[in-house]
């Protein structure tokens, strides 16, 4: 069974940086997989903001966070980043991480992976303030 652990949330004014990651465990599939980040405030649905198809290299960013925030892999430690930068209020909920080896690196691009995730974090929260 696969977890996800997040980490890396936390408070920050805005213009600030913030890296979050997400340890995967019990990965038997080699074969590479799409993981996501998605943010979620309340009374919103949860957007995937950035994905990366590991071993791969294939990236996805929303438009909203392009240029800002980065997405990466460390294969070695089963863990995945994401570099926040230039952080808005707007930036503010929690942030989740998701595994699925389903997916083809076409649908981690795309973003269009998004309601298929079959493994989900407990989520880290990021606060930015203005």
């Amino acid at each position: 069974q696969v977890k996800l652990v997040e980490s890396g949330g936390g408070s920050v004014e805005a213009g600030g940086s913030l890296t979050l990651s997400c340890a995967a465990s019990g990965v038997t599939y080699s074969g590479g997989a799409c993981m996501g980040w998605f943010r979620q405030t309340p009374g919103k649905e949860r957007e995937e903001v950035a994905a990366i198809f590991t071993g791969r290299g294939t990236l996805y960013y929303d438009e909203s966070v392009k240029g800002r925030f980065t997405i990466s892999e460390d294969n070695a430690k089963n863990t995945i980043y994401l570099q926040m930068d230039t952080l808005k209020a707007e930036d503010t909920a929690m942030y989740y991480c998701a595994y699925d080896y389903h997916a083809l690196p076409r649908d981690c691009r795309t973003g269009s992976w998004s309601n298929e995730y079959s493994h989900w974090g407990q989520g880290t929260r990021v606060t930015v303030s203005s």
